[in-house]
This record gives structure tokens, C-alpha cells and sequence, in this order.
């Protein structure tokens, strides 16, 4: 029996499926290197642990409540209908409780961070509270959802400027890697909803991917490609900035190809394509990863003492 309740925890938490936490812990990462680099530093061991773990801490957090807002039409999704909450596996109560029990330790980790960084978890506990909500309101709950996740982003470059005595500072990186993030995920939390379109429809639950179909029809997935090439775009300035424009190739040519991949297989308009173009995404944060890594050690200074700060 504890076996059974463990094991739905955790299909409830998502911790049986990374793919989530990776794609809100890899953004998280790229601010706290290209925050780091613009004083020639690499981000400290501290600041990486803390905010790994909030990361793996609030989209626990976010997929319980999630499933709680969602629990009475999981059942009518084919995708979802096996979720906890949806078949009985677990109490609707159990998912409130361990929404706040992840958030309170997330809270935990901001006693070892500047106070402005403290202000900016507020805004992202309730955007992540209300996200699974505005599905029944708007059909833009993914752009909160983006926002919720993306609050980690100023989160970041506030710690690390804090550290450097510029305390409470984001500054036009910081917003631009945040806007940059906000397209990409707007994106690729679509290709997520286009699995479930035609049963989000039978249900009243809305989607940007709903939304996209009735403007354009058939041609919706070429936002998808559109947002994107604007997340390459900021972030190919910010490296620009940071190493000059010789990195550049390196970097455009994989992501232009893994767009074009994700749009053939979203263009099929098919919902295990569709879901396959979402998973993709992992890689492009992996990658975007070691290339910002990459460009934030050419501009290290050189042996010091910022990895234990």
C-alpha cells in the first residue's frame, strides 16, 4: 500500500518524468553564468545549489497544484486520465499539501540569498499558484506559466549582482535572457498543448495552442518556429556582446536545425509528433547550456576564488 502511495506522489510530483525540471533548471543556469560573466566570474557552488534545488523544489511544486486545478477533467483527457487526482490514487488534499510543503522549502533556501531575491519569490509563487487556473479564463495560460517559471531568471542575475555589491540590480541582460526564456517556453509549452487540443476543446480547457488554430488554422504551427527564432536571436546578441560574433556559428547553425526539426514534426499536426517536438526541447536547453558555459569560460578571469564564494 505505501509503495502504491509513494509511487503516485510521484507521478503526482513528476519526478518520475525530469524532462520539466530540466526545462525550467537549464534557463535557470544560463542567468547565473551570463550574470557571472559580465564580471569575468564563473557562477559560486552556493548559488548553483540553491538554485538547482529551487528549481527541482517549484516544478514539484507547480505540477501538484496543477493537477489539483485539473483534477476533475484529467479523467477526460486521453493523455492525463491516469494521473492520481484523476483516477483516485490520491487526495485531492494531498496535492494542496505537498504544493505548500515544496513551496515552504523552496522559501527555506531564500534565508541563504540577498533579501531582493526574496521579493521576486513572492511573485513567483503566485504565478504558479494561479497558473492552472487561468486555463478556464484565458487562453494564455502558458505566457503565465512563463512568467512563473521565468521569475527565476531576475531571481538569478539579482543574486549574483547582490554579490558583486550591485544589490537588487537586474539590468538589460537579466530582462533580456528573461524575455528570450518567456518565448521559449511559450513555445514549446504549445507543442505540449497541441497533444491535448482536441480533448482540451471537449472540455472548456483553453490553450495558446486553441488559440493559434483559430487564428491561423492549418498554418498555427508557424508561431511555434516564430517564437523561437526570437529566443535565438536574444541570445545569440547576448553572446555576441559577451565573446564577439566568431562563436556565433557555432551556436546558430544546431539551433536553427533542432527549430526546423521540432516544425517538421509539429507541421504533421499529429499528437505523438507534436509530443516528441516538445521533448525535443531538452536538448536545446542542454545545448544552449554548454555553449553559454563555454562563452562564460572565455571570459573567466582566470584561477580565483569566485567557485566558493
Amino acid at each position: 500500500m505505501f509503495s502504491n502511495k509513494l509511487i503516485a506522489w510521484l507521478q503526482l510530483t513528476r519526478f518520475d518524468k525530469p524532462i520539466g525540471t530540466e526545462l525550467l533548471l537549464y534557463p535557470t543556469l544560463w542567468a547565473l553564468f551570463l550574470a557571472s560573466a559580465a564580471y569575468g566570474r564563473l557562477p559560486s557552488a552556493k548559488l548553483m545549489v540553491i538554485f538547482t534545488l529551487g528549481a527541482i523544489f517549484m516544478r514539484a511544486a507547480g505540477c501538484a497544484i496543477n493537477d489539483f486545478a485539473d483534477r476533475k477533467v484529467d479523467g477526460l483527457v486521453k493523455r492525463t486520465k491516469n494521473r492520481p487526482l484523476a483516477n483516485g490514487r490520491l487526495h485531492a488534499s494531498t496535492a494542496v499539501w505537498t504544493f505548500l510543503g515544496l513551496s515552504l522549502l523552496s522559501a527555506c533556501l531564500l534565508f541563504f540569498l540577498p533579501i531582493a531575491v526574496f521579493y521576486w519569490s513572492l511573485g513567483a509563487v503566485c504565478l504558479a499558484f494561479i497558473y492552472p487556473f487561468m486555463k478556464r479564463h484565458t487562453h494564455l495560460p502558458q505566457v503565465v506559466l512563463a512568467a512563473a517559471f521565468g521569475f527565476s531568471v531576475p531571481m538569478a542575475f539579482v543574486a549574483v549582482n547582490s554579490s558583486f555589491g550591485d544589490v537588487s540590480a537586474v539590468g538589460l541582460t537579466g530582462w533580456l535572457v528573461f524575455i528570450a526564456y518567456m518565448c521559449w517556453t511559450v513555445a514549446y509549452d504549445t507543442q505540449y498543448a497541441m497533444c491535448d487540443k482536441d480533448d482540451d476543446v471537449n472540455v472548456g480547457v483553453k490553450s495558446t495552442a486553441i488559440l493559434f488554430a483559430q487564428l491561423f488554422g492549418r498554418r498555427d504551427v508557424l508561431v511555434v518556429p516564430l517564437l523561437q527564432f526570437i529566443f535565438v536571436g536574444i541570445m545569440a546578441y547576448l553572446l555576441y556582446e559577451l565573446i564577439g560574433v566568431y562563436f556565433l556559428p557555432l551556436f546558430l547553425v544546431p539551433l536553427i536545425w533542432m527549430i526546423c526539426h521540432q516544425y517538421r514534426l509539429c507541421a504533421t499536426h499529429e499528437r505523438l509528433n507534436c509530443f516528441k517536438a516538445f521533448r525535443h526541447n531538452a536538448w536545446v536547453g542542454r545545448f544552449v547550456l554548454g555553449v553559454v558555459m563555454l562563452a562564460s569560460l572565455l571570459r573567466y578571469d582566470g584561477l580565483n576564488s569566485s567557485l566558493f564564494m
